[in-house]
């Protein structure tokens, strides 16, 4: 095993950073522990973890995220967390697992907003046309 590997996820534009080392199991995202966030949010970010059980309680795990909504950076640092477990134990089967429980824990999100056009508010918005 590594002595610290460093992974990154995206989603829209919120980006995370994980660092992650050998440990307690300590998880801490923008230097608050996991358990301090709300049900929900703790929930996305806490995935990989509940897949990765074996490898739970040996590693420490520091997020840093910016950018984006709420929501946004749970799923980034779910992602850079899945990324960095699978990088940091170099487990085949536990990089299938979690392909095979969902892409996006390994793939960061390519979407990206789509940019404004001239004769509109937005992307795809327009002015409308009056004939009378």
């Amino acid at each position: 095993m590594a002595e610290v590997v460093i992974a990154s996820g995206k989603r829209k534009s919120a980006i995370a950073r994980a660092y992650i080392t050998k440990g307690k199991g300590i998880v801490r995202i923008n230097n608050i522990l996991l358990q301090a966030y709300p049900e929900y949010v703790r929930q996305i970010m806490a995935e990989p973890l509940e897949l990765a059980e074996k490898y739970k309680n040996k590693v420490d795990i520091k997020v840093n995220v910016e950018g984006g909504g709420s929501i946004s950076q749970a799923e980034a640092a779910r992602t850079a967390i899945a990324k960095a477990l699978a990088e940091f134990t170099k487990d085949e089967e536990l990089k299938r697992l979690f392909m095979e429980y969902d892409r996006t824990l390994l793939v960061s999100d390519t979407r990206r907003k789509e940019p404004k056009k001239q004769l509109g508010r937005g992307a795809r918005k327009r002015r409308q046309k009056s004939y009378r």
